[in-house]
């Protein structure tokens, strides 16, 4: 049971997926983390109760049950909508929100704990990539793809490629996938499988949470791409060419 009465550490401690919570909220669970909840709600301008009906609604387990997806039945274009709104949406938000933890833990932590700026460069150039690579799938290889779609339904011909063959988009975009793939695994070693140290704070535990999370979620969006959304495209290009 989290009361007004814990201090915001022990609600972190207790609660981890709370975090977001407070940063939203601008309560300090890090530093300032051994205050009363109640104080610290108080200085953030929010009211206590408030905040208790918000985590106690971040606690319940989400119930619905949803059928899971068959990414291999689903159209083309719906398979990209969902890339885009689940991870693509998810890795932008993630990306400067690990940064500035980064920036953060770096500032407290960096001195007794070097590798921790390791993983921060390896994480910025991760960031790097990532970036200018979705900016080419939403801008160019996306709208290419959902094009060839709707040429296979019948709607209109097959669009022009301005790249060729979608075989060579495809190509790079696979092989930096690999680059990414290859940074992740260099995060992991550097965090010891994401495994904070004993004198590790609150933000400290809360960089590695979110640094394991964020490498599920891409290696899922890579999986979606490299292994469904991309062969499925060459396929369908292959077919509308004469």
């Amino acid at each position: 049971m989290i009361s007004s009465g814990m201090t915001v550490r022990e609600v972190a401690l207790q609660m981890p997926e709370a975090t977001r919570l407070f940063e939203k909220l601008k309560i300090d669970y890090c530093c300032g983390g051994n205050r009363p909840l109640h104080d610290a709600c108080a200085s953030a301008g929010v009211k206590t109760a408030d905040v208790l009906r918000m985590l106690d609604e971040v606690a319940q387990p989400n119930t619905a049950t949803k059928p899971a997806l068959d990414f291999q039945q689903l159209p083309l274009p719906e398979l990209i909508s969902h890339i885009l709104d689940k991870h693509h949406i998810y890795t932008k938000e993630e990306m400067t929100r690990i940064e500035l933890l980064f920036q953060k833990v770096i500032s407290v932590h960096g001195e007794n704990h070097p590798e921790l700026k390791k993983a921060g460069d390896a994480f910025a150039s991760l960031c790097a990539d990532l970036s200018p690579h979705m900016f080419k799938e939403e801008r160019v290889l996306f709208p290419y793809m959902v094009a060839l779609a709707s040429a296979a339904a019948g709607r209109g011909n097959a669009p022009l490629a301005p790249f060729g063959t979608v075989n060579n988009p495809v190509r790079m975009m696979m092989m930096e996938h690999d680059t990414a793939g290859e940074i992740l695994r260099e995060l992991r070693q550097l965090t010891s499988e994401y495994t904070p140290p004993a004198d590790g704070c609150v933000s400290y535990k809360t960089l590695y949470q979110a640094l394991e999370a964020f490498e599920k979620d891409l290696h899922q969006h890579i999986h979606l791409e490299n292994n469904i959304l991309f062969p499925r495209s060459i396929e369908m290009e292959a077919q509308l060419t004469p």
